[in-house]
């Protein structure tokens, strides 16, 4: 199986703005990435990571700008034929992600094995189904199902909070810190972020 995890390398996570600067972020990015990679490989698999930039990693990155639609549906092209091939795609902004969560998602036999994201977005995927191709605008995964049925491929969903665990806004910070103890939560620790309990809610706040 072919596994790929897209990455966008220039001006990544600008919703992370207000906490964190360009340089930042685009190291917080590497520093989610080396946690996908690590479970991903750990997982026995080895990921072609793809950056629309260069990126610091420690697997082999190869360079696209282009848009994550047309890069991902030329992958699904080439690589899911009519006769074998299937192609699985995990975000690179899923600090949570371990080797079981990898391996939940690459277990199901469906056509189509789509991974939800918390804000109906679609954070990974399996397809061995060649007329299968995605869009990730708007709520990409109820456009993800009904894409499969259209086609005539079996779906299956893998309900996994770490899978659905993606990192946008300032608030995402404390789940990294809550529950990974990997590169990502390594670097906000660094960076002066720590978990703080305001009104029964926790989030992170920068001490330094």
């Amino acid at each position: 199986m072919r596994l790929v995890v897209p990455v966008s390398g220039s001006d990544p996570k600008t919703r992370l703005a207000s906490v964190l600067s360009p340089d930042e972020r685009r190291d917080f990015t590497e520093a989610m990435l080396a946690d996908v990679v690590d479970a991903v490989t750990s997982a026995g698999h080895e990921p072609e990571v793809i950056s629309t930039a260069p990126l610091d990693c420690a697997v082999p990155v190869t360079v696209d700008d282009r848009g994550l639609d047309p890069l991902v549906n030329d992958l699904l092209a080439s690589t899911v034929t009519d006769d074998e091939g299937a192609l699985a795609v995990v975000m690179a902004d899923l600090p949570l992600v371990t080797r079981e969560s990898i391996e939940r998602l690459l277990a199901p036999e469906a056509d189509v094995v789509l991974a939800p994201g918390l804000g109906g977005g679609t954070n990974a995927f399996v397809c061995r189904h060649p007329e299968f191709r995605v869009d990730y605008h708007g709520a990409s995964i109820r456009d993800h199902r009904e894409t499969a049925r259209d086609v005539g491929a079996s779906v299956t969903e893998v309900d996994s909070r770490r899978l659905a665990t993606d990192i946008d806004e300032p608030g995402d910070l404390a789940e990294v810190l809550l529950h990974s103890d990997g590169a990502a939560a390594d670097w906000l620790k660094q960076s002066g972020f720590e978990l703080t309990a305001t009104g029964g809610r926790v989030d992170v706040e920068r001490f330094r």
